[in-house]
């Protein structure tokens, strides 16, 4: 299994969903994907959802990603949404990096009760990215495995300049393929991918989340309220289906080979 004890710097740790049913959310995703939904109180000030609970998913008692309900300040300019987080050192060393880089930083540096720092920022080319410290949550404790998350990736409308900037920030190394496709490497390991926009599409970081069946899966989100975006698709490594939960958030299907 594809179990996570420590991330290396720069390699994306947690998902997490902004969604504005939560009740709605949790019995999709249950149902989708046969995680468990656990809420955890963090706090009455509103910040993280209207009645501060985050609700960690769970897959065979493995934290696997989570989700929030947003607050109406959070609603009035965003649609309901997926976080990618990469883990890192020292977030307050990043953030002001981040904008020597020519970024954006959304939230400054802040704790997260005692399970790690973060701070919220958007590259210059318009993505939003999360950057994670950990201390007592080091993010997802299985990845890869069917309902896990197994990739992120930009679509960006300048992916050179998105490239030059997480080469400097993170030191990802990004290499470009024929196809125009990136593949994002940490330390020499696979970490995710880098694409040019297509029409009419957001600039975003998309999830991929493995499953055994992907027509399986397809028909299961359907059944449970949610639509299919595009797909499902054959590339050289798996296919693949971009997806909506009821509320409006997108992300991505994966069946194929992966790492351990």
């Amino acid at each position: 299994m594809g179990e996570r004890d420590t991330y290396a710097p720069g390699t994306f740790c947690w998902a997490d969903l902004g969604t504005t049913d939560a009740d709605a959310a949790k019995a999709f995703y249950t149902r989708v994907f046969g995680w468990e939904a656990v809420d955890s109180p963090v706090g009455d000030d509103g910040d993280d959802g209207d009645d501060g609970t985050y609700t960690t998913f769970k897959l065979e008692g493995h934290d696997v990603a989570a989700l929030y309900e947003m607050g109406e300040e959070e609603r009035s300019h965003l649609m309901p949404h997926w976080s990618s987080y990469v883990s890192v050192e020292d977030v307050d060393l990043l953030a002001p990096r981040v904008r020597e880089l020519g970024g954006e930083v959304l939230a400054e540096p802040f704790d997260v009760m005692q399970a790690g720092r973060m701070a919220a920022m958007r590259d210059p080319t318009g993505a939003t990215l999360n950057l994670w410290q950990p201390r007592e949550q080091l993010g997802a404790r299985r990845v890869n495995d069917p309902g896990c998350m197994c990739w992120n990736e930009l679509a960006s409308p300048d992916p050179a300049r998105a490239r030059d900037f997480f080469t400097e920030l993170l030191g990802w190394t990004i290499e470009p393929e024929e196809s125009g496709y990136a593949v994002i490497k940490q330390a020499g390991a696979i970490n995710g991918g880098m694409r040019p926009l297509q029409d009419g599409e957001p600039t975003h970081w998309l999830i991929y989340f493995t499953v055994a069946a992907l027509d399986e899966t397809v028909t299961a989100i359907r059944e449970a309220g949610g639509s299919v975006i595009a797909g499902p698709l054959t590339t050289p490594v798996g296919r693949v289906a971009a997806v909506g939960d009821p509320q409006g958030a997108a992300f991505a299907l994966y069946e194929g080979q992966v790492d351990p």
